[in-house]
C-alpha cells in the first residue's frame, strides 16, 4: 500500500488534492513550496508529480507536524526539505537554500485534522481540553488569555471582526459575566457559554453555535489574516514567470483576502478612474486562473466532510 493510501486510511485526506496538482501544473524537477505542511498529503502529491528530481520545501509552525511528516516521507530523501516556523518566514527559508525563485506555492489554510482531533491543542469545541489554539505551542498568547483578559467591548469586536458572529455582543457579555466566578480555561466550558448566549432559534443552524467564536479566537491567537496578507505578497515575489500560486481557504475572510490580493496584482493600473493618466506605475504581475473558486465535489465532501467549506483559488505569475 502506498503511503498516500495509508495516510487516507489513517484519517487524513488532502483537500482538493487532484485540483491542487492540476492548478500547480507540476514540472518534473521543479522547486515548490508547501507553506502549510500539515500532515504532508499535498506535499507528497507534489513530490510524486514532480519526480524524479522535483523538490518541495515544507513549512509548518507545529513541531509535531514536522516530525510526523519527516518520518512518514523519509523515503523522498533530499527532495523534501522541512522547516519549522511560520510561512511568513518563507523568504529566509528560500534564501538559506539558494532558491531565488520557485515553480509553485501552495497554502492550505486553517487547522489540520491532527490539531482538530487532539483535545490537548484546544482547537475544537467537540472535546474537552485546554483553551489553547496556538499553532506554534511556543508562542505566548493563548485563546484562554484572550477570553479572560480582554474587555467585553474588545471581545465583541473580536468575535464580529474575525468570526462575523451575529451574536458577538451577547457572547462577550456572557463570557465576562461567567469569568467573574473564575477563570475560563476549557474548550467545552466556552462552547457551552456561547451556546447559552445565542437565542434558541439561532442554534438550529447546520453548524455548531460556537463555530464562529472559536474561529475568531484562533485567527486572533495566530495572527492569521495579517500573516496571510504578508505571505501572499512575498509569495508572488518569489514565483518565476509562469509559476502558479494555489491557496485553499475555509472561511469568507480568508477567501476575500486571497481574491482581493490576486485581483489587485492582476490589474495594470490602480489610479482612481477620474485621473487623466496613470501615476501609480502599477504593472500586471498575475493572471488569475480561477475567476470563481474551485469547490470540492459531492463525493469528496461525502468522504471528507471537513472539505465542504474549502475554496481553491489559483493565479499565475506574468
Amino acid at each position: 500500500m502506498s503511503s498516500a493510501l495509508l495516510l487516507e486510511k489513517m484519517g487524513h485526506i488532502p483537500v482538493l488534492k487532484r485540483e491542487v496538482i492540476d492548478g500547480l501544473v507540476c514540472l518534473s524537477g521543479g522547486l515548490y513550496v508547501d507553506g502549510t505542511l500539515g500532515e504532508g498529503g499535498h506535499t507528497e502529491a507534489i513530490l510524486e508529480a514532480t519526480g524524479p528530481g522535483g523538490r518541495v520545501l515544507g513549512i509548518d509552525q507545529d513541531p509535531e507536524a514536522i516530525a510526523r511528516v519527516g518520518q512518514r516521507l523519509e523515503g523522498f530523501g533530499e527532495r523534501l526539505l522541512l522547516r519549522q516556523g511560520n510561512f511568513i518566514q518563507m523568504k529566509e527559508f528560500l534564501q538559506a537554500e539558494g532558491w531565488d525563485q520557485v515553480d509553485g506555492i501552495l497554502l492550505d489554510l486553517g487547522v489540520s485534522s491532527n490539531q482538530l482531533d487532539d483535545p490537548a491543542r484546544g482547537f475544537s469545541f467537540k472535546w474537552d481540553g485546554p483553551l489553547d489554539m496556538r499553532m506554534d505551542p511556543n508562542t505566548s498568547v493563548s485563546a484562554s488569555d484572550l477570553v479572560n483578559d480582554l474587555s467585553e467591548r474588545d471581545l465583541s469586536r473580536l468575535f464580529w471582526r474575525y468570526g462575523e458572529e451575529r451574536w458577538a455582543r451577547s457572547i462577550a457579555r456572557a463570557i465576562v459575566k461567567t469569568r467573574q466566578k473564575g477563570r475560563l480555561d476549557r474548550t467545552l466550558q466556552l462552547a457551552e457559554i456561547v451556546r447559552s448566549a445565542i437565542p434558541p432559534r439561532a442554534r438550529r443552524k447546520r453548524i455548531h453555535p460556537a463555530t464562529q467564536t472559536f474561529q475568531a479566537l484562533r485567527i486572533m491567537v495566530n495572527g492569521e489574516l495579517e500573516q496571510l496578507n504578508q505571505v501572499l505578497q512575498e509569495g508572488i515575489n518569489r514565483l518565476r514567470v509562469g509559476a502558479r500560486f494555489c491557496v485553499i481557504s475555509y472561511h469568507s475572510l480568508e477567501d476575500r483576502t486571497v481574491k482581493e490580493i490576486f485581483r489587485r496584482n492582476e490589474q495594470v493600473c490602480q489610479c482612481p478612474p477620474d485621473f487623466p493618466e496613470c501615476v501609480c506605475g502599477q504593472v500586471s504581475r498575475l493572471r488569475v486562473i480561477t475567476r470563481k473558486p474551485v469547490r470540492p465535489g459531492s463525493s469528496e465532501i461525502h468522504q471528507n466532510p471537513r472539505s465542504r467549506s474549502a475554496k481553491l483559488r489559483v493565479a499565475e505569475k506574468k
